[in-house]
């Protein structure tokens, strides 16, 4: 490389000024690479601007913008990734998230390995907000670099995320070709924010690292409609983004109408599933189970064709009672565990 590489480092913040310093420390004592941070303040209110103006005060590198008025998180997303960045690779960051030691440069040997790479991840270590961070992750990374297309299906055929927000780092060239967050996607936005970039190129990912900490809490807006009601809200909006970008990609996706089947029939399967193990495990909720069921059949034309149906049907047969009692299907619940397994473990080791 011809002098190191630069970041630019957007970090928004609506009333996590606690969180601010160390999220902010975390990526000024990256090596390797020269970074900016801007702070975005979406008119907090309670004192974390003032915090975020000490650390601009305390390090050139830092930058402060205020919102007057609240703008919400999806047009301040947009703004940090498309208004701020000037350098090769751009990052958006939570103000109560924080990066790994090195994280920064081994995104940036990747993308300087793969010139086609439009986007790098890696796995993200869960936090709860406690001091000191907990131990990660952070010796040399092996690569991995899928197809673009090939990791886009994927993603149709899970579909799920596979990335935490601050563990995503992409080639600034490519996010501003992208355009900006989606406010439809209220909840699901980065999902297809990395899905849309994948339209334009190789995806990497850092295996046997950890890129990032993601602070977990009850007061997340993801925690809080992920819960709701089985997570119903949650595979409408997993729905509802990719969808989105099947309407974004036109003809760069071919197989579109073929990957909306796919996805359809995942996520319908998911609720159903979600509905027999409340039978399994006695947490049986008849408006959770009657929206989820709904979600399914608006979902997908022929629900009788997934076999989560005819699981479901057993169960509604037996009745909440018996299901619990008896767990009719053990050795299938022991199945889906060892798969999970499988899959934890692939996500670790390929990251899809």
């Amino acid at each position: 490389m011809l002098g190191l590489p630069t970041v630019d480092v957007a970090v928004p913040c609506y009333r996590y000024g606690a969180m601010l310093p160390t999220a902010v420390r975390s990526v000024l004592d990256q090596e390797g690479v020269e970074v900016r941070v801007r702070i975005i303040d979406d008119a907090s209110g309670d004192g974390s601007a003032d915090v975020a103006r000490e650390l601009a005060a305390a390090d050139p590198r830092v930058e402060v913008v205020e919102h007057e008025v609240n703008k919400g998180h999806i047009a301040t997303f947009t703004e940090g990734v498309i208004d701020f960045p000037t350098g090769d690779y751009t990052l958006l960051m939570s103000a109560d998230d924080a990066l790994t030691p090195g994280a920064l440069r081994r995104a940036a040997d990747l993308f300087h390995e793969r010139p086609d790479v439009v986007l790098v991840y890696g796995n993200a270590v869960d936090w709860d907000g406690s001091d000191p961070l907990p131990p990660a992750r952070t010796g040399p990374a092996r690569h991995v670099v899928h197809d673009g297309r090939d990791w886009l299906r994927r993603r149709f055929a899970v579909g799920a995320n596979c990335a935490a927000s601050p563990a995503v780092i992409t080639r600034t060239e490519t996010q501003q070709k992208a355009g900006g967050y989606d406010a439809a996607c209220l909840h699901t936005s980065d999902f297809e924010m990395w899905m849309r970039l994948s339209l334009y190129g190789s995806v990497g990912f850092l295996a046997d690292v950890d890129q990032a900490y993601c602070r977990g809490h009850g007061e997340n807006m993801s925690v809080q409609y992920e819960e709701r009601n089985a997570g119903v809200g949650d595979l409408r909006m997993r729905l509802l983004a990719c969808t989105v970008l099947l309407d974004k990609a036109g003809d760069m996706l071919p197989d579109a109408d073929r990957l909306d089947r796919t996805v359809r029939r995942r996520l319908a399967a998911d609720a159903l599933l979600r509905v027999s193990r409340s039978y399994d495990k006695g947490t049986h909720d008849d408006e959770a189970n009657r929206q989820l069921v709904e979600f399914a059949k608006e979902t997908v034309d022929d629900v009788a064709s997934l076999p989560e149906w005819h699981t479901l049907r057993l169960r509604t047969m037996l009745g909440p009672k018996v299901s619990h009692a008896v767990s009719p299907l053990v050795v299938t619940a022991a199945g889906r565990r060892v798969r999970q397994i499988w899959r934890d473990r692939r996500l670790d080791r390929a990251g899809v």
